[in-house]
C-alpha cells in the first residue's frame, strides 16, 4: 500500500521507521528531564507535603490569639 503525494510515493514502512525514531527521541527527552529533576532534588521529600495540611499555620494561630485579646495590631 502506497500513498501518492505528488510524484513521490511514501511507503507505510517508511512511516513506521519515522514514528519509531520520533518516539525514541521523545523517550530520551523524558528520561533526561527525569534525571535532571532527580539530581536537582525535586523528589527528595515525599512525606512532608502529604502531612503539611494536618498542621496549623503558626502565624494564623498568632493572629487569632491577637484578635481575641483585642490587640488587633499585626
Amino acid at each position: 500500500m502506497f500513498i501518492r503525494l505528488g510524484s513521490c510515493f511514501l511507503c507505510f514502512m517508511g512511516m513506521i521507521y519515522i514514528m519509531i525514531i520520533v518516539s525514541l527521541v521523545v523517550a530520551v527527552f523524558f528520561l533526561i528531564s527525569f534525571i535532571w529533576a532527580t539530581k536537582s532534588g525535586q523528589f527528595d521529600d515525599d512525606y512532608t507535603p502529604s502531612v503539611r495540611v494536618l498542621f496549623e499555620d503558626e502565624t494564623a494561630i498568632k493572629n487569632q490569639n491577637q484578635q481575641k485579646d483585642g490587640n488587633g495590631t499585626n
